[in-house]
């Protein structure tokens, strides 16, 4: 897919469809074709140049990576100006391509389901923030409400401001003034996508010392988020040179993206802020997969192509499982499926050096590539694989990520990673032998059951499976046994 902005241009290439897709590559180029557009009405000529050297380019990489399909979608910039069906018509005739311009309704409605296909039971309002427009829509638990489309692109904010940042907070109050009060969500979240915002939550993330630098799903409270979006809406040019981490090209106008946040923060009066990594282009690949894939769960789907991309001969994560699930009697549905996920994931560190298993699992764990993830269910995946390879989740180290834990979540977790070691130990790994056999809970003993047949015994019974078992009963405050 290239996704042909206002401000950049972008392809984004995605695995066959068998499960939810992840990116396989991605690429940018800054070509600004909506700069000056306010006052001209017209595509910037040298951003038009930029963005067909560009797209020469993404087209035939893509077809070098055998792409089976190639998406061209255009928003704002291509929609609002005067020579857009020029450029429409001139990519057509370069690339014999098609490019399907956006309606505002259309792009708030796929950046709304690339978010909803990590947060299904989204509420509140989402906000799109492009160069050249924000597209807004209402969503009431998962279910599309009303929309919105402004002028409030941070290119053409800027430009209509004249670069002065108080005047851009007085046109984004003007702007939501026209709305009536349609997009208040008191109470609710505001759900944030574009590549500037996701620019403010690097900074916000820097500058708050939070612990891990993942923008998906970051959350912060709104008093907080409107101070700091304040604070870098006054910044001159010198200052945001000296913030890390920030592209040049995106200095220019992050003020007055921060404008923009600020103020439908103070106008939406929504509870929190909520950053998203996933917008238009993963709603519009939602949009094309079969029913069958557009319905999995994306943290799931996710762990199951990470572990079967594993390349080792690696036990079933269903049925470690099944096989765990004694010790969890008790547990909520979304607790299973974190666990779920953690089975899928336990092996994920077999071909680290050993003595770096545990630290380099944990890292990669909390930086998963996917959707439907909080901050709190990455530190619980990342503790538990890091247990599983015998690491020390009291380790001092880790006070940051342990603080994404709810209270008393700790014992939990250190079971599942205790259990998990336990279970790649006595199966070596190996698919079909944890089936033969269970464990048993009682008020004082964890049992570990094993088969009658001593020939079926043998391969199942040694030192470390024993001192493993005792390990993880300890860890509940019971004794171990082996039948």
């Amino acid at each position: 897919m290239i996704d042909i902005g206002s401000n950049t241009l972008r392809l984004v290439v995605y695995d066959k469809p068998e499960r939810l897709p992840i990116p396989m590559f991605n690429e940018k180029a800054q070509c600004g074709l909506g700069l000056g557009i306010t006052k001209s009405g017209r595509l910037n000529p040298q951003g038009v140049a930029m963005a067909l050297r560009s797209l020469n380019r993404f087209i035939n990489l893509a077809g070098a990576m055998g792409v089976g399909r190639l998406d061209l979608i255009a928003t704002a910039a291509v929609r609002d100006a005067v020579d857009g069906p020029d450029f429409v018509a001139e990519v057509k005739a370069m690339f014999g391509l098609t490019v399907d311009v956006l309606s505002g309704a259309e792009e708030a409605r796929l950046a709304a389901l690339g978010l909803l296909s990590g947060v299904p039971g989204a509420d509140g309002l989402v906000g799109d923030l492009g160069g050249g427009s924000l597209d807004m829509v209402i969503i009431n638990k998962g279910v599309f409400g009303g929309n919105a489309t402004l002028p409030l692109g941070h290119l053409r904010l800027a430009e209509a401001s004249g670069g002065i940042a108080v005047k851009a907070g007085e046109i984004v109050a003007d702007e939501f003034a026209a709305l009536a009060g349609t997009m208040n969500v008191r109470g609710r979240s505001f759900y944030a996508i574009g590549g500037s915002w996701r620019s403010l939550a690097r900074i916000f993330i820097e500058q708050t010392g939070y612990p891990l630098h993942v923008i998906d799903n970051y959350t912060i409270a709104r008093e907080e988020a409107v101070r700091m979006a304040r604070l870098i809406g006054g910044l001159g040019r010198s200052a945001m040179e000296r913030i890390p981490g920030i592209s040049p090209k995106r200095l220019e106008t992050l003020p007055f993206a921060a404008k923009t946040l600020e103020g439908i923060l103070e106008i939406t009066t929504p509870d929190k802020l909520v950053f998203s990594g996933f917008g238009i282009r993963e709603g519009r690949m939602l949009e094309g997969l079969p029913e069958r894939v557009h319905n999995q769960d994306p943290l799931i789907s996710g762990c199951i192509g990470l572990s079967e991309h594993g390349g080792r001969f690696s036990i079933d994560g269903e049925e470690i499982l099944a096989w765990t699930a004694p010790l969890f009697p008790s547990e909520t549905q979304s607790q299973q499926r974190l666990r779920r996920a953690a089975c899928l994931l336990s092996d994920i560190g077999w071909c680290e050096h050993p003595d770096y298993r545990a630290e380099h699992a944990l890292h990669r764990t909390l930086r998963l590539p996917f959707a439907g993830l909080t901050h709190g269910d990455r530190g619980v995946l990342g503790l538990a694989v890091y247990v599983r390879y015998n690491g020390d989740p009291w380790n001092p180290d880790l006070d940051s990520v342990r603080s994404l834990l709810k209270e008393g979540q700790l014992a939990w977790v250190q079971t599942i990673g205790l259990a998990l070691r336990l279970a790649h130990t006595l199966s070596g790994s190996a698919p079909g032998l944890l089936s033969g056999t269970r464990l048993k809970l009682s008020k004082e003993t964890l049992a570990l059951i094993l088969p009658k047949r001593r020939s079926e015994r043998d391969v199942l019974e040694s030192e470390a499976v024993e001192r493993r078992l005792k390990s993880l009963a300890r860890s509940m405050g019971l004794k171990s046994k082996v039948e």
